[in-house]
């Protein structure tokens, strides 16, 4: 295995691509009795269009987490019981780009690793397993479109992107996962679930060489097909659509005010659009920012107000909001002080104590295994080595913030969405 050892940070990192394409990253971690296992496939909720061998596909919206629900079932029984035997606390998750398993646990974990791969490597579906999950996320579909704050969320994303599949919810809706059958389970499973396309990560107190073995007995020899991606295509700067705006059970106007950036390309240049993302989105919108400070003593904001900023394959979005009875005068200030730093620039002494929080941030993430184990797939999958993160910082200087800034946070980038409290009958 290659290794890796990041000075900076006391931290090293194992690394080595399988025969059959599969990435392998271990972190030991000799003084830790906890063990965790992260095994993921480059596959979410966005991949529904993709060609592979020459063939294409159009598969309903929420395969991805479809899929993932119906992997814990294997002929024996259920996967997640045999690990909680163990003494394992397994897991999983569907994003727009990644499904993973994972478990962490203090005992057993050879045997626990060996039931990771075996039962996300072998598919097992039955035409009534399969029919009786349809009823199971229809029901967690339907609450989340009882959920206004996924609701705001969703519209925005809508109105952000035309084309982009990002702007498909990853568990798809009601009518798209009745389309879902066994045989599309199977497809997709064989398509994404290779081990060319999948990355795992161990975290913890562990042999290298055992976790290598053990990866090389179960899962398949064979690396798997390459796969094309159809993420963004025919996608302009612009939003798509400006504003939208519906009624839900709500006590005031929930918003959120969402500006299309342009989007990285993989690798490095990627990771250090996120950092410069992120540190832009907390110049302008942080608790410590000037406009912050004035939205909330004005009453437009309260505590409920955040922001962040997003990357995806060929997207990338930063958005605002919370609660407030005047969404359109928040959305409007927002759009002034980005407007004010485009002219003026950032203030140096809030630029440095915004690059000190973001570093402190990547640094405290290194005290969990989660946090490491997704990072590093993450970094597998676009192209970079995440624990470069103190050499991306050194790199970034406040013209790249006030660069940022001036570029995406405009008015023909900017979205609104706001839900409504029902009037009186409605």
């Amino acid at each position: 295995m290659n290794k890796t050892y990041y000075p900076r940070l006391d931290e090293t990192v194992l690394r080595e691509t399988l025969p059959n394409g599969l990435r392998l990253c271990i972190v030991p971690k000799p003084q830790h009795v906890k063990k965790y296992a992260f095994f993921a496939a480059h596959y979410g909720g966005m991949d529904v269009r993709f060609s592979l061998d020459g063939e294409k596909f159009d598969t309903p919206a929420g395969i991805a987490h479809y899929l993932e629900h119906k992997m814990f079932d294997t002929e024996e029984g259920n996967a997640l019981q045999e690990l909680a035997k163990n003494g394992a606390e397994p897991n999983a998750f569907t994003s727009n780009e990644i499904t993973a398993y994972y478990f962490d646990c203090t005992e057993h974990f050879e045997e626990n690793l060996r039931i990771l791969l075996s039962f996300v490597s072998v598919p097992y579906f039955t035409a009534e397993s399969v029919e009786k999950e349809r009823g199971i996320i229809g029901q967690e579909i339907r609450m989340v479109e009882d959920n206004p704050e996924w609701q705001v969320y969703e519209q925005m994303m809508q109105l952000l992107y035309k084309e982009h599949p990002a702007r498909i919810p990853v568990a798809g809706s009601v009518e798209s996962i009745a389309d879902i059958t066994p045989e599309l389970l199977y497809a997709c499973h064989k398509a994404f679930y290779a081990p060319g396309n999948m990355v795992l990560c161990v975290v913890g107190d562990v042999n290298a060489d055992r976790v290598r073995e053990i990866a090389m007995e179960i899962l398949p020899r064979e690396q798997g097909a390459s796969i094309e991606r159809e993420h963004g295509v025919g996608e302009t700067a612009e939003a798509a659509q400006a504003a939208q705006s519906r009624r839900m059970e709500v006590s005031m106007p929930q918003f959120l005010s969402g500006f299309k950036c342009e989007a990285p390309c993989k690798g490095e240049e990627m990771m250090r659009a996120v950092l410069i993302g992120d540190m832009a989105c907390d110049v302008l919108l942080g608790d410590s920012s000037a406009l912050y400070q004035r939205l909330y003593d004005a009453q437009l904001i309260n505590g409920s107000f955040g922001a962040s900023f997003d990357v995806l394959s060929g997207a990338a979005y930063l958005y605002a909001g919370g609660d407030s009875n005047d969404p359109q005068r928040v959305h409007d200030e927002i759009l002034a002080e980005a407007a004010r730093i485009a002219r003026e620039g950032v203030d140096e002494t809030l630029y440095q104590q915004t690059r000190r929080a973001g570093f402190g941030q990547s640094l405290r993430a290194l005290n969990s295994f989660e946090s490491i184990a997704v990072s590093l797939a993450e970094g597998t999958f676009r192209g970079f080595d995440p624990n470069r993160f103190p050499e991306l910082y050194d790199s970034i200087e406040k013209a790249d913030i006030e660069a940022f800034i001036r570029e995406n946070i405009v008015a023909e980038r900017a979205v609104l969405s706001v839900i409504e409290p029902k009037e009186d009958g409605e």
